[in-house]
C-alpha cells in the first residue's frame, strides 16, 4: 500500500489515532462512520503495512525533572587517520545514551543532530564533556538550548482529501 492507496477513511483513522492513541475502537468507528469490525480491520491493516509504527504515552519532561532541552550538532573525524569502527560505531553508541531522545544523520557541515533532554546545565555539561566529547569519532560539537516551546507536536499532517499525500 502506498500513500496514494489511502482513502479518506484511512486518513481520518490516522488523524484521530494521532490525536488520541487510546481512543476506543467504538469511538473511532463512530468518528469515521464505520461499524466497529471494519474499523478495527482497517486499523490493523494500517499497523501491518507500517503506517502506524507504535502507540506511546507522551510524558512531560519537566514533571520528571528533565527541564533542559538541547540540540547538539556533532561533527565526526572522517579523515583517513580516523578509525573506521569509531565512526561507524557512533550511531550504535547513541542508542545507549538515555539523554539522547532523537538522533539524525544530517547533510551539511555537521554529521549528526542530537536532541538531548536533561535535568539542568550541570547534567548537560557532564553528558557533553564526559560522554560525547570523549567518543573517539567526535571532533566538534555545537550546542543550542531551547528557551521556550513554540510548537511541539507528534501529529503528522494527514491530507483529508482524495488527493495523494505528498
Amino acid at each position: 500500500m502506498t500513500p496514494e492507496d489511502l482513502d479518506q477513511t484511512d486518513r481520518l483513522l490516522l488523524m484521530y489515532l494521532q490525536q488520541d492513541g487510546r481512543i476506543s475502537n467504538q469511538e473511532l468507528a463512530q468518528r469515521v462512520d464505520l461499524s466497529p469490525s471494519p474499523c478495527l480491520r482497517r486499523v490493523k491493516r494500517l499497523e501491518e503495512q507500517g503506517y502506524i509504527r507504535r502507540y506511546v504515552a507522551l510524558v512531560e519532561p519537566a514533571r520528571l525533572g528533565l527541564g533542559l532541552l538541547a540540540y547538539i550538532s556533532v561533527r565526526l573525524d572522517k579523515s583517513q587517520r580516523a578509525e573506521h569502527s569509531a565512526i561507524t560505531g557512533f550511531a550504535q553508541d547513541v542508542q545507549g545514551w538515555p539523554e539522547v531522545t532523537q538522533c539524525y544523520a544530517m547533510s551539511g557541515d555537521m554529521d549528526y543532530l542530537l536532541r538531548v533532554q536533561v535535568s539542568d546545565l550541570s547534567a548537560f555539561s557532564r553528558f557533553a564533556m564526559d560522554i560525547l566529547m570523549r567518543h573517539p569519532a567526535v571532533v566538534d560539537i555545537r550546542s543550542s538550548f531551547a528557551l521556550r516551546s513554540i510548537k511541539e507536536t507528534t501529529e503528522l499532517p494527514v491530507a483529508l482529501t482524495d488527493e495523494p499525500l505528498m
